[in-house]
């Protein structure tokens, strides 16, 4: 047990900023500081460090506390083992009674695992500097690796000897349990069925994993040892295909959520604001030998989300660090696409044919190194442009190659980032923007749908999992997400109730209801008929700049509307809008942005860097059908400005059209209520009136 005052003096001493800024990379805010949360998925900053409170909290999913509290929840620490962790960074001793074979016995399996853990990574180390065949055998490699005794010392690395049981006789004897040697992966049990319990085990049937290989300890985020690395050494390396061993996954090593060489990293990645990815564990160690620090290996395996949340802790620039060969080139590429999607930037470096970055660094100093690295580093979009398309001719091979990297481009989450890819990539690949923006949103189209399915998927099995455990019949789609026919009327068009009910075909109505705004959903498959609405936007997108009528303000004056500018006043002079948020967000922008000298609204849109709104004019300005220029026809101004008049006119007929349904379908529905019979009677004949107006201005015969 720990006592009162020796947790004061714990507590006093740990500064909050320097304990979060192991984990989390902090930038000053005022008299605060701020980063990613280390609890959430967070691509903005929204954590924040108080040192005046000494605590820290997050912003957007509420997680923080003190200088305990965030070792205990960060590290999924107790609470004597965040006060032990805290006190040995802060060298404050504490004075406890060994442990009682029934503490032991209380002790958790994580902590017991990490126990075993600690002890392994000194015993390799114990036979590595003592052992007769330890520096016989083990520091003979090391040395003929060019490995320094400060950096074997600093990656804590060591040898396990040829004895197949000598380490798990050291440790039983020590005390250590047979079921923590195998549950951590240091052993395995002779009987290789698997069907053991680890408890059941006897000592005297342990072997050592690891027997007659140099040690490299894995070391977590906040200095534990998780597992182990060992390579095969002597004459058995020849013809073995797999020279390195690593630690099974166990509860407290996961594969895919680590990264090697972190812990001696990520104070340098954080100074830096950059990490280097490698491959191997020699490759991390002779670059801190060589004195570049900030470099990390996911040990030749893709990264995983898990990893990358990782290091945007600390960074969000990351260069990918390989030789030159085939093999470093398809590394390069491997994973690369998980990177862009979570908002890291990435820069690839392969070195010169025949180097890796272990034997590399050995030749250089740190400062050659960088120079090196500044001099030959790659975006990744060039890089993979290159080696896509270098050599190939063939127009389907070329066309799936461009489509790869277009690939690559979708998946980057910051819309302007993005079209600045797509306008470099058209300057590269001679293909014009707008083709390029559409192929990027139907990528993003189709990782969207793809996560949608995904999500209905986990609905369903969620429904049919509460179905076996209580009996509730699932609901159905349209019942979890209520009835897509209740749209809100517009604010107003004469009688504000007008447009409120749902018409005949299901439909709601509104100033543009499902008939007449665009397709269902916003990604469609495929074209469909324009609707009044769908006509009535493209021709704002197309040609929202041009000068279209004079009017008169307030004050007297007289201004020049733009066509966006006329279609938005007569819209908003009957209270109308569309019913789709994203068509009123496009004609709002077109007519503030019409106005200034040199706008094109079809560029603008097309290129716009939100994608639903690119994606949305793309499909409306596309034509349907190829033509040569000498066969298309552009309107002229005075047949466009009456083309959009009559477009205006039909917005308000179909409105009009829809309400007179809905009214037709109530009468029959009341037949056998005289007063509401009259009722709508009356009100259908004053819609009627109003649709004869219209379509006397606009010339149309009444069917």
């Amino acid at each position: 047990m720990i006592d009162r005052p020796t947790i004061e003096r714990i507590k006093d001493a740990a500064d909050i900023v320097d304990v979060v800024s192991e984990f989390v990379s902090l930038k000053r805010v005022g008299a605060n500081y701020r980063g990613l949360c280390p609890f959430h998925n967070d691509h903005t900053p929204s954590f924040y460090v108080s040192p005046s409170r000494r605590t820290c909290h997050c912003f957007v999913c509420g997680e923080g506390g003190d200088a305990v509290g965030f070792m205990m929840k960060h590290e999924q620490m107790t609470y004597p083992d965040a006060l032990r962790w805290l006190a040995n960074r802060y060298h404050i001793d504490i004075q406890e009674q060994e442990m009682s074979d029934e503490q032991k016995k209380e002790q958790s399996e994580r902590d017991a695992m990490f126990i075993v853990n600690e002890w392994a990574a000194n015993y390799f180390k114990y036979i590595l500097h003592n052992d007769i065949d330890g520096r016989a055998i083990g520091m003979q490699y090391f040395r003929q690796r060019g490995i320094r005794d400060d950096i074997i010392e600093k990656f804590r690395l060591g040898f396990c000897l040829n004895d197949r049981q000598a380490m798990a006789k050291a440790a039983t004897e020590k005390g250590y349990k047979p079921e923590y040697l195998i549950k951590t992966g240091l052993c395995y049990a002779k009987d290789s069925s698997g069907q053991q319990n680890p408890q059941d085990v006897d000592p005297k049937n342990l072997i050592d994993r690891f027997s007659g290989r140099a040690m490299f300890p894995w070391i977590g985020v906040s200095g534990k040892v998780v597992a182990f690395g060992g390579r095969v050494l002597d004459a058995r390396t020849k013809g073995v295909s797999q020279k390195y061993v690593n630690s099974p996954d166990s509860e407290i090593y996961h594969k895919e959520r680590e990264l090697y060489g972190i812990f001696q990293a990520k104070k340098a990645i954080a100074k830096e604001n950059c990490v280097y990815m490698v491959e191997g564990y020699t490759d991390v160690i002779s670059m801190h030998q060589c004195g570049i620090e900030n470099v990390v290996a996911n040990s030749g395996t893709a990264l995983s989300v898990h990893q990358i949340h990782i290091l945007h802790r600390f960074t969000p620039n990351i260069i990918l660090l390989y030789d030159g060969d085939a093999a470093g080139i398809k590394a390069a590429l491997r994973g690369t696409d998980m990177l862009l999607r979570e908002g890291m930037n990435v820069k690839v470096l392969l070195l010169p044919d025949g180097d890796d970055p272990d034997s590399f660094a050995k030749k250089h100093s740190a400062e050659e190194f960088r120079k090196y690295i500044d001099d030959n580093k790659t975006d990744f979009i060039a890089f993979k442009t290159k080696v896509k398309l270098e050599g190939v001719t063939d127009p389907h091979e070329r066309s799936k190659a461009i489509s790869s990297i277009i690939q690559s481009v979708s998946v980057i989450g910051d819309p302007i980032i993005r079209a600045a890819y797509i306008q470099d990539c058209s300057s590269r690949l001679g293909i014009s923007e707008q083709i390029l923006t559409q192929k990027t949103n139907e990528f993003i189209k189709a990782y969207r749908d793809e996560q949608r399915k995904e999500e209905e998927r986990q609905r369903r099995q969620g429904q049919y999992q509460n179905y076996q455990s209580t009996g509730q019949q699932p609901t159905t789609s349209s019942q979890a997400n209520g009835d897509a026919s209740a749209m809100p009327p517009p604010d107003a068009f004469l009688p504000p109730e007008a447009f409120s009910a749902p018409t005949p075909d299901g439909h709601a109505n509104g100033g543009a209801s499902a008939t007449l705004g665009a397709s269902p959903g916003i990604f469609p498959t495929a074209r469909r008929h324009e609707s009044v609405s769908d006509l009535l936007l493209k021709y704002v997108i197309k040609y929202g700049e041009m000068p279209f009528e004079d009017a008169e303000l307030e004050d007297g004056t007289t201004v020049c509307l733009t066509l966006a500018q006329f279609v938005e006043a007569n819209l908003a002079s009957d209270g109308l809008s569309f019913s789709l948020p994203l068509y009123n967000k496009v004609l709002e922008e077109a007519s503030r942005m019409s106005a200034q000298e040199d706008f094109s609204a079809e560029r603008y849109f097309t290129l716009h860097p939100e994608y639903e709104v690119s994606d949305l004019a793309i499909r409306l300005t596309a034509d349907t059908v190829l033509l040569s220029k000498s066969m298309q026809l552009n309107p002229s101004e005075d047949s466009l400005k009456e083309k959009v008049r009559h477009l205006l006119f039909d917005f308000r007929q179909e409105l009009i059209d829809a309400k007179l349904k809905q009214l037709q379908t109530d009468i029959a529905k009341n037949s056998d209520d005289h007063q509401r019979m009259l009722e709508l009677m009356a009100e259908l004949q004053q819609y009627q009136k109003i649709r004869a107006a219209i379509a006397k201005k606009t010339g149309r015969n009444l069917r």
